[in-house]
């Protein structure tokens, strides 16, 4: 489901939906996208927050500006807003809102890389799946820049075998926070 299926953004004009109305689906079991069009435009805003982790090795290479790619997190900051932007064409029953601010802050920590993404909108509906897009593409970016210095190489009968990715893991992804304020 997208931001739609939240008590706030669910249901009637008024958000009013009961426990066991499926705002998703018809009386027939057909896939609807939920109708905001009688709600009043408000000022919204969402936080999510993941992390990748890494070896020392690699973050200490992402810091120094070492990965063979190019500048990590610059493109995994390019790529987490592109997923924000165009959360409505890959989340089924998912609104397309007008965007009115992204904000990434990526912290280089040990063995891990933290993303937190804020997006903020003015519309009828939430903006909580964007971040949550942004965080999980930002961070897919992050993998997809430094894969080749996570994957593990192992000798097996004399020949060298890519064997994976043992530790490289995204984790953690979540809604920090989530915000509406009446327009004046």
């Amino acid at each position: 489901m997208s931001e739609d299926a939240d008590s706030d953004d669910a249901g009637d004009a008024t958000g009013a939906a009961s426990d066991t109305e499926l705002t998703h689906t018809t009386d027939d079991g057909d896939v609807q996208m939920v109708d905001v069009g009688e709600k009043p435009d408000t000022g919204r805003r969402a936080v999510a927050r993941g992390e990748i982790h890494l070896t020392e090795s690699t973050t200490t290479a992402v810091r120094d500006d070492g990965i063979g790619k190019g500048d990590v997190l610059a493109t995994a900051r390019i790529g987490a807003i592109q997923a924000v932007k165009h959360t409505w064409e890959t989340i089924p029953m998912c609104h397309q809102i007008p965007i009115t601010n992204v904000e990434t802050d990526f912290s280089v920590e040990g063995d891990r890389i933290e993303l937190e993404i804020a997006v903020e909108t003015t519309g009828k509906t939430g903006c909580e799946m964007e971040a949550i897009q942004g965080v999980t593409t930002g961070l897919g970016v992050v993998w997809d820049m430094v894969k080749a210095a996570e994957k593990e190489v192992v000798e097996e009968s004399g020949e060298m075998e890519a064997s994976g990715y043992p530790g490289t893991e995204i984790s953690g992804v979540e809604v920090v926070s989530k915000e509406k304020r009446e327009l004046q």
